[in-house]
């Protein structure tokens, strides 16, 4: 039997004040999730109310202009592509069934503009056709579980027996009536809706189009059987496999790639997400300046009737009001020092990335959190903290604040050049290699030890790869086939 017995022991614990809890908590919250938070906290405490008087989020957004900076920013580029008649403001162009804004910035909106996507979804405009048609009751009911099953980009997600099962126990439908109904909703608008399959959506799609349609019976055999082969641009093999000759195979290319691949993506309602920036960046003379985001700097302030009032009461009420007017100056402190940490933060990654903000990417500088932090005087992880989905705006578009940080390569010099900057060489010099011999991983990286940077062929390949370029055979292979074709 064990004795019970007293032991003294010594440990240390960090144990945080709430307030400093709570200004870690506000610092890695992302603007959506802040003003969520704050408006917690506003229908919780008595003691915080707005501040009406601030000025609003539109009119701290007007003074933020980045027309008048473009030329500036983007010196080394044409002046002429920006000021032609082809990219006047207000003018939208459709590419790929998309809308495009040509001119990517407006005065009344800092940000790229996204237009929105259709009112109707794609199940109201299946569900006003079933109704129109001449559905009998059973097949409608079929036809509307089809629908239900659907997923967003309009492919069918249920088997047939699923759909089946999602029938009973009012409706007992057999498997090939099922079917049938599939084959009829599959004929919608929009054709090939409901299909099972990318190869089936396009076969129907080719199957629906009007007799003597040239290279229809080509693109037929390619889509059956030999998809694969048109997504990997494999010329040779689909000319063997049909015995089609060129001619004939370019025509049925381009009917299948005319083809929408996505039944529903013309009434794809799945609302984009718009990235509201943090933090603005513009060139001010010859520097460049941060301003944080209105949105992300809530306009608070302590309600004077009820300040007025614990002056005047006692007792509990008085002990509830001390401890909310406590909360409200400790949120507003914590907002405080979350908006100059942010700020800080920010303008320090500006003054490292100038050069990307005037020449690009290939002008990134090597960045890591503890620079940041040393410069700012802060721990590394505030600094990750304050750049997480935190997004900033700058003349060449819309960042999180993570991208203006990368690894380095070592120059021949004993310096260091960033990870991303390596990158942008890469793709430049492939871009202005002769098509008829690309560079190799080899070439490449000698290439760039000719410019002063040291980085391996294993280390090219990695970084070309990453960027979304194929090997120089696969390159080699791309432009004899484009030349062919």
């Amino acid at each position: 039997m064990v004795n019970p017995s007293l032991q003294l022991r010594l440990t240390q614990k960090l144990a945080l004040a709430p307030q400093l809890q709570q200004a870690i908590r506000l610092l890695q919250l992302n603007r959506i999730e802040l003003r969520d938070h704050v408006q917690e906290l506003l229908d919780a405490n008595p003691l915080l109310e707005r501040d009406e008087d601030a000025p609003q989020a539109g009119e701290a957004h007007e003074k933020v202009s980045f027309e008048s900076r473009q030329d500036e920013v983007r010196k080394s580029e044409d002046a002429e592509e920006y000021s032609s008649g082809e990219y006047e403001q207000d003018q939208w162009q459709v590419e790929s069934g998309q809308w495009t804004d040509s001119t990517a910035w407006s005065d009344d909106f800092p940000e790229r503009q996204i237009a929105d996507s259709s009112d109707t979804s794609l199940l109201e405009h299946l569900l006003a056709q079933i109704r129109l048609a001449h559905f009998s009751d059973l097949d409608a009911a079929i036809a509307t579980a089809i629908v239900y099953a659907l997923d967003d980009d309009g492919f069918l997600a249920d088997t047939i027996a699923d759909i089946k099962t999602s029938l009973l126990p009012e409706i007992h439908a057999e498997d090939d009536e099922i079917t049938a109904v599939l084959h009829r909703v599959q004929r919608l608008e929009p054709v090939g809706v409901a299909s099972r399959s990318t190869g089936e959506c396009i076969l129907i799609q080719l199957r629906a189009q009007p007799s003597g349609t040239p290279g229809v019976d080509t693109a037929l055999r390619l889509a059956r059987d030999h998809l694969d082969l048109v997504a990997a641009n494999d010329y040779e093999s689909m000319m063997r496999v049909t015995g089609a000759d060129a001619g004939k195979l370019k025509q049925a290319l381009e009917l299948i790639r005319s083809l929408e691949p996505r039944p529903g993506a013309r009434y794809d309602n799945r609302h984009d997400e718009y990235l509201v920036p943090d933090v603005y960046v513009r060139l001010d003379g010859d520097k460049w300046v941060t301003t944080l985001s209105p949105d992300a700097n809530p306009s608070l302030r302590l309600n004077q009737y009820y300040i007025s009032l614990l002056r005047k009461s006692g007792g509990k009420d008085a002990e509830y009001l001390r401890g909310r007017l406590q909360e409200a100056r400790w949120l507003l402190s914590s907002l405080e020092l979350r908006n100059q940490t942010l700020l800080k933060v920010s303008q320090c990654i500006v003054d490292t990335q100038k050069g990307f903000l005037e020449d690009g990417e290939i002008a990134m500088q090597p960045l890591i959190l503890k620079d940041v932090a040393d410069q700012v005087g802060v721990h590394e992880s505030t600094v990750s903290r304050a750049t997480t989905r935190k997004y900033m705006l700058t003349p060449r578009g819309i960042f999180e604040l993570k991208y203006f940080f990368s690894s380095h390569v070592h120059t021949t010099s004993g310096g260091m050049v960033s990870a991303t900057a390596t990158k942008a060489r890469i793709q430049l010099l492939i871009e202005n290699e002769p098509p008829e011999q690309p560079l190799s991983d080899q070439e490449i990286s000698q290439l760039l030890r000719d410019t002063g940077i040291r980085a391996a062929r294993r280390t090219v390949a990695k970084y070309r790869e990453s960027i979304g370029i194929g090997s120089s055979s696969e390159r080699r292979r791309a432009y004899r086939r484009s030349a062919e074709f």
